[in-house]
């Protein structure tokens, strides 16, 4: 059983990474008033001092504590540090992710160093902060208190001594639109808004005045979803029933940070940081050889084939940073890639983390010695890429494939959509189609879009069940072509792109014979603009072939929706 304390955006991330196990777990907030989405986890509102912490934590077998909580709840902090030192129950901080100080600010330490000679000052630090400012005004200097709009947060706000015309409050797009001469700022981070603020007030010529973050001591800490997870697994490895991995492009930025602090500075740390692609950064165990660093590819319970391949890197000084592929790395031999023919299949996502972690000159040379042996296990020689295995990978990190507990979270969603009273569902492949679907119907709720990843046939099944009398079902073309040839599950496992049932498609639009191209996608490229259309509605019709059936009493829409969010339909 886990206690997260949230009431914060990592707070949120945190119960997004948990609900992930299917297993049950506890959020708690303070007011209760944060909107996030439990499915799995039991929400707890109030605030806890160390005896109602310890009474929860025995009475509920609680075994580890995520705090999301704010950075600057030092109480709360405290408080759990203590709980958990008694109960030796250990703790992840999820913290977030901070830039660096910017020298061109003033920095101060607490709320008594706001410095003299300023006239009007907006304070945006929160209620709690409003009684500590409250010594600027008798200096004779007028603060602005921008809060929440929420009921309790003015009334606690108009107990502290605050008018109403000192009270703004906060509005989307941080904008600033009170004319002060400073503004006070918490050292927030990324997620609370810190860069926007800051570069707001600039923009207003405005002194910008932060108070810093207060140093936390946690033995564990993340600062991201996929950090959390794996923390998680190592500390206790029963909540998820699969665990996750490393891809092949961790591994090989991994072993790539290790050679390049070996060849100039002399290092070998047995685990390197690496920032991932989404900002965050996660601990990764690298190991030395003759001239080069390596690290070891980590599949978790995915079925990878390229799980306990040893991936090595060397690095040379250089002009300029330059990354290459040796033994057992495949090269493109067709167009469609991320890089043209002939270079090492080492993809943009990849390539880019190196150069993100890596800041010095050198020259990367990627290998992997059972790489080419291994590839041949892979959809690599279909896809043109000969020689060896691709250094992949988009987040960094691989999510096992649990096809029993992906279609029961797709269950229970589905069941919350219609428990929201909604009558029509939106069913999507994903976070990116969902977000442009979600322009054709801005009036329904967020609980009645829900992601089928590539089990389109098994979520249809679930609207029929639940009686929804409207679906709509959006989907990119990659999965539609599959989709259109009768494959209601589009996992690359079951489902491959078939070139001649595409060409099929092609003729029934009257376009131009296509050969030239490795992905789905590409289509929209190659297709004649003024056949586009045409082409839509065949496949369209296709897929509605196989997924009406599926839900004889709904009306059913199905959206495609092409690279730029344009969608097409009948």
């Amino acid at each position: 059983m886990i206690l997260v304390f949230g009431g914060t955006t990592e707070g949120r991330k945190a119960a997004e990474v948990l609900e992930e196990a299917g297993t049950t777990y506890y959020y708690s907030t303070k007011t209760g008033e944060q909107d996030v989405r439990l499915h799995h986890g039991m929400h707890i509102d109030g605030a806890m001092d160390t005896e109602a912490m310890l009474v929860f934590c025995r009475k509920h077998a609680i075994r580890l504590i995520v705090d999301a909580a704010h950075p600057f709840a030092v109480q709360l902090h405290q408080t759990i540090a203590r709980m958990a030192a008694t109960c030796d129950i250990p703790v992840i901080r999820y913290e977030r992710i901070y830039p660096a100080r910017d020298p061109e600010l003033t920095w101060i330490d607490d709320y008594s160093q706001v410095p003299a000679g300023i006239h009007t000052l907006l304070a945006t630090t929160g209620v709690q902060s409003i009684s500590k400012l409250k010594y600027l005004e008798d200096r004779g200097v007028h603060v602005y208190y921008r809060i929440l709009p929420r009921t309790s947060s003015v009334a606690l706000a108009r107990q502290q001594g605050a008018t109403a015309d000192q009270l703004c409050y906060y509005e989307e797009g941080g904008s600033i639109d009170v004319a002060a001469d400073a503004i006070l700022l918490k050292e927030s981070g990324l997620s609370g808004g810190f860069a926007e603020k800051v570069q707001a007030a600039k923009a207003r010529g405005m002194i910008v005045i932060v108070v810093k973050r207060p140093v936390l001591h946690f033995h564990h800490t993340v600062n991201g979803p996929h950090g959390l997870r794996r923390m998680v697994e190592q500390l206790l490895p029963e909540f998820y029933p699969l665990h996750s991995g490393l891809t092949t492009g961790t591994c090989a930025t991994a072993a790539a940070i290790a050679a390049t602090l070996r060849q100039l500075h002399g290092d070998t740390p047995a685990v390197v940081a690496v920032v991932l692609p989404d900002g965050e950064t996660i601990p990764v165990t690298v190991g030395y050889g003759d001239g080069y660093a390596y690290c070891i590819k980590q599949a978790g319970d995915d079925p990878d084939v390229t799980d306990g391949l040893e991936i090595r890197a060397t690095a040379e000084p250089a002009d300029h940073f330059e990354i290459g592929g040796g033994e057992g790395v495949g090269r493109f031999t067709l167009p469609g890639f991320d890089y043209p023919p002939g270079e090492a299949a080492i993809n943009r996502g990849p390539r880019e983390m190196m150069r993100h972690n890596i800041p010095e000159n050198v020259r990367i040379t990627i290998t992997v010695p059972d790489g080419a042996a291994t590839a041949k296990k892979t959809f690599n020689p279909r896809l043109g890429i000969e020689g060896g295995i691709s250094i992949i990978g988009v987040s960094g990190i691989v999510k096992p494939f649990s096809e029993e507990a992906f279609i029961e979270s797709i269950r229970k969603c589905m069941t919350v959509a219609k428990a929201s009273g909604s009558e029509r569902v939106v069913i999507n492949s994903g976070a990116k189609s969902e977000r442009f679907v979600r322009s054709c119907y801005p009036a329904l709720p967020q609980q009645a879009f829900v992601e089928y990843g590539n089990y389109i046939g098994e979520t249809l099944r679930m609207a029929d069940e639940l009686h929804f009398p409207t679906v709509t079902l959006g989907v990119m073309l990659g999965k539609a072509v599959k989709l259109a040839q009768g494959h209601l599950d589009t996992h690359s496992r079951r489902a491959t792109m078939d070139r001649d049932f595409i060409q099929h498609l092609l003729d029934e639009a009257h376009c131009p014979t296509v050969t030239d191209y490795t992905l789905a996608r590409e289509l929209w490229a190659k297709i004649p603009t003024e056949k586009t259309e045409t082409f839509c509605r065949v496949v369209i019709r296709h897929c509605m072939e196989h997924c009406q059936p599926l839900v004889p009493q709904a009306a059913l829409t199905l959206l495609l929706i092409d690279d730029d969010g344009t969608i097409h339909s009948l």
